[in-house]
């Protein structure tokens, strides 16, 4: 029997801090299915040239298009869908939620002007986080085996406040999550811990363990940024600020990461790209690699 990416990457203990996707802001548009490997051009009853136009115009503005839907949900493409903006930018963390009776009517949204950090005014407010599980099957079987029982249970624990999610990277850490708007990813979870990281969220903090990073940032940064919660113990979501990480000159894969406190703390971090041994394989069905982990060490205290 063949093991699973995710089961791999538990036995080999892969660290999870740096793996989170990276997006300072996220689109998710409620398309029920079923959902095709690449979601926005190859879901039945989503036209492909008018979801690649729509991943294209979004990414160029900073989004991250994903399609959700609601967990036991039976497809009604002919209904009015969810469409839900957020910005994960600490000190200007916003969502905001409408409705639109196809995709076609997001191909003429200007994505720029609804980029960051001034919240937009189209829809609603979104007065609390929402949780999205990856669950595409199609993308990785990890995600439906893992993904989907999660996403039952937490539809249950917190109904209204979960999506399933098309694809959030990381197949390997399965069940993942995202939690928005702040934009902390998640792996490895239980029910348990999911509703953790979104009663830390509410309360405007994040949960540091089971964390992949947060979004906003470049795969260095946000191993710094969570190096830098463990030491200190602090969880206060939108406290710390990371600057681009510099890429050391004379060695590959090493880089230096300053992280500041709004209280006029900094800290300086090294990341070290570590390629991880043995290969195995990133994601289900395809051949076997070598994940490059994200290694945080300190480099000075705060000052």
């Amino acid at each position: 029997m063949e093991t699973t990416c995710s089961v791999l990457s538990r036995e080999y203990a892969e660290p999870m801090a740096g793996t989170a996707p990276t997006a300072r802001g996220w689109l998710l548009i409620e398309h029920p299915g079923p959902w095709g490997a690449k979601a926005l051009t190859g879901s039945r009853g989503l036209d492909p040239d008018i979801g690649r136009a729509v991943e294209r115009a979004a990414a160029a503005a900073g989004f991250r298009a994903t399609l959700i839907r609601s967990t036991g949900r039976t497809a009604d493409l002919a209904a009015l869908r969810t469409v839900i903006l957020a910005w994960t930018e600490p000190g200007a963390t916003w969502m905001r939620r409408f409705t639109v009776s196809s995709a076609e009517e997001l191909r003429d949204l200007d994505f720029a002007a609804l980029a960051g950090p001034v919240e937009p005014a189209i829809g609603e407010p979104c007065t609390d986080p929402v949780v999205l599980v990856c669950t595409n099957g199609k993308r990785d079987r990890c995600c439906a085996t893992e993904g989907r029982p999660l996403a039952e249970a937490l539809a249950h624990r917190l109904p209204g406040h979960v999506w399933e999610a098309t694809h959030l990277g990381g197949h390997r850490f399965a069940p993942t999550a995202v939690v928005l708007p702040d934009g902390y990813v998640y792996g490895r979870l239980d029910p348990d811990t999911a509703v953790a990281a979104y009663d830390a969220a509410r309360a405007g903090g994040m949960r540091i363990a089971d964390c992949r990073g947060r979004a906003t940032w470049p795969r260095p940064a946000q191993a710094a940024e969570l190096a830098v919660r463990e030491d200190t113990g602090e969880t206060a979501a939108d406290v710390l600020r990371v600057a681009a990480p510099v890429e050391h000159e004379d060695a590959e894969h090493v880089w230096t990461v300053r992280v500041d406190h709004v209280d006029g703390r900094t800290w300086t971090v090294e990341v070290t790209g570590r390629t991880e041994e043995p290969p195995r394989p990133e994601s289900c069905g395809k051949g076997f690699g070598n994940p490059l982990s994200m290694l945080p060490r300190l480099v000075t205290p705060a000052h």
